[in-house]
């Protein structure tokens, strides 16, 4: 089963949620607001996806501009980047799902046919 981490009103996430359900693909849903992924989850998620760190992090979302990391990421450390990342869902790009050794970040349908396999 994949777990897709999502946030619900976000209207990418419902379109991947529904993908999901087209696509016959069985998912435990987690709302990224309410149960954040840890940073234990982040560097696991990062190490398999083979993704480099900053495309975990929701660049158009409201606290990352609020919070200035555009200019500040490139200064932290990867430990420091994680932690930040876990420390507030809405930091972190959605949606995100894991199914196996399979990590996708945002929704790119071409990209999410891999699930299918």
């Amino acid at each position: 089963m994949a777990l897709f981490i999502a946030y619900p009103p976000c209207s990418t996430c419902q379109k991947a949620r529904k993908w999901l359900q087209d696509a016959g693909i069985a998912f435990e849903e987690r709302n990224i607001k309410t149960q954040p992924p840890t940073a234990g989850e982040l560097a696991q998620w990062q190490k398999i996806s083979g993704l480099a760190l900053k495309k975990f992090f929701n660049t158009s979302g409201m606290l990352y501009r609020s919070l200035g990391l555009k200019d500040k990421l490139p200064d932290m450390g990867e430990q420091e980047q994680v932690e930040l990342l876990a420390s507030d869902g809405m930091l972190v790009k959605r949606p995100i799902v894991i199914q196996g050794d399979t990590v996708l970040v945002g929704f790119k349908p071409q990209q999410w046919e891999a699930l299918k396999k």
